[in-house]
């Protein structure tokens, strides 16, 4: 079974290894870890990428310095998905305005940190041909023990969940509820809920709850402002920060180009 489970490793990944396998009965025996080297020098305080923009050179020209500061989040995210137990196979997703000075220095640099490997893919350009040593590297890795384990006991307090999560996975020094979360602590625990997983509802754009902290900040303390239950589902999910539950939506929704013709009652800018 091979799933995908998206955003950043410490939201996607670890809620299906503490809730999904929880549930489901899975046991993986393999994370595979998409890197790029645009993403990881955007780690290591590269400039600001805006939509529709032409990338900042820093992204199209070869910055190894930049790149090896990035690695502190690759180094992070290794770790993460080795704290459960599980092989990690790092995919560097390459693209031509990459160097192979750059995809060398993350393939050298993921196998130092522990993943059991670390494969340059070019699948965007060559389709399935290009991810072919990804592939061996995957089944060589599966082939490994598994010692899979969940973060934490069911069993614990609702806050001592969320502040494992924080700490072993975000790198953060403590947790702060605020008074409607704590209320909510009470509350759920009274109810019964206490026992249920935790969902973390948190950026992914960071390890913390501040988008613009790249790489592996450390040592922040994760502001909790409400927790909520999704009881039918079977988790609690805490609400980090300003972090929104409603779908993103782009800065001009696409509704304002959607109008009916009167003349030919056809339906206008839906495509």
């Amino acid at each position: 079974i091979v799933t995908e489970a998206g955003f950043g490793a410490d939201i996607g990944m670890e809620k299906f290894f503490n809730i999904k396998c929880r549930y489901s009965g899975l046991r993986p025996h393999v994370v595979v870890l998409v890197a790029t080297v645009r993403a990881l020098k955007m780690h290591g305080g590269g400039p600001t990428v805006t939509a529709g923009v032409p990338l900042p050179k820093e992204y199209i020209e070869e910055n190894l310095d930049l790149l090896a500061k990035g690695c502190s989040n690759l180094r992070k995210q290794i770790e993460n998905a080795n704290m459960f137990g599980v092989a990690v196979v790092v995919a560097v997703n390459g693209f031509k305005s990459d160097t192979e000075a750059e995809l060398d220095l993350v393939c050298s640099t993921a196998k130092e940190m522990g993943a059991f490997d670390a494969v340059k893919c070019t699948h965007w350009a060559e389709g399935g041909l290009g991810a072919v040593d990804l592939a061996k590297a995957v089944q060589r890795a599966s082939q490994q023990e598994s010692d899979f384990k969940f973060l934490y006991p069911l069993e614990l307090p609702i806050v001592d969940k969320i502040r494992t999560i924080a700490q072993k996975i975000y790198g953060a020094a403590d947790v702060e509820l605020s008074p409607e979360a704590q209320y909510k602590v009470e509350v759920y625990t009274k109810q019964g809920f206490a026992d249920l997983p935790i969902c973390m509802a948190k950026t992914h754009l960071s390890l913390s709850h501040m988008p613009e902290k790249k790489g592996a900040p450390m040592g922040f303390v994760l502001p909790i402002r409400d927790i909520r239950a999704s009881v039918g589902a079977g988790f609690l999910y805490p609400l980090v920060g300003t972090m929104s539950t409603m779908p993103g939506l782009p800065t001009r929704p696409c509704f304002y180009d959607i109008d009916l013709d009167p003349e030919t009652e056809e339906v206008n800018g839906l495509f």
